[in-house]
């Protein structure tokens, strides 16, 4: 963690509410990877081509047992859930370095940390029960546990403005 002149506090890590914004501690590193996921997302999100069960998880049928109306909501919401998706990732892909983000920025930041999460957990097979157990074994499960505490700090800061 970075660190201010000597003398100085040391440098504020995770997000905290600062007024009406919110304000952004993480390091470098931590922001870079956050854009890179999100252009990653969005690359695959927008590959067509048959979806992983991951990117799958983003989009479950509306309805399993009825395919008229399945089709019907597919034409009908889908591509507008899709277009919010894409554009969250993009808001947080263009915001990931600065140090505060507003309201409309937060709501991104949350829709977008979400399907990350959803999306990597799904192709981790995280479930309840096997999260925590196995964090050593795959570098990806630390990628996830950054994400859900990057969303827990979000949800805080936004909660603590109420």
């Amino acid at each position: 963690m970075g660190h201010d002149a000597p003398g100085l506090a040391p440098q504020m890590h995770g997000i905290r509410r600062a007024g009406d914004e919110l304000r952004v501690g993480l390091e470098r590193q931590e922001r870079e990877l956050l854009a890179a996921l999100c252009a990653q997302l969005v690359a695959e999100l927008g590959g067509g081509g048959e979806p992983d069960p991951g990117l799958a998880r983003l989009s479950p049928t509306a309805y399993p047992d009825d395919e008229t109306a399945a089709a019907e909501w597919e034409q009908l919401a889908r591509p507008a859930l899709e277009e919010g998706k894409l554009g969250a990732l993009r808001r947080v892909e263009a915001t990931a370095g600065q140090d505060r983000i507003g309201a409309e920025d937060a709501g991104s930041w949350l829709t977008a940390l979400n399907d990350l999460r959803l999306v990597l957990g799904t192709r981790l097979g995280v479930t309840e029960d096997s999260y925590g157990v196995e964090l050593e074994s795959h570098p990806g499960l630390a990628v996830y546990a950054w994400l859900t505490w990057l969303q827990s700090e979000l949800v805080e800061a936004l909660a603590a403005g109420l």
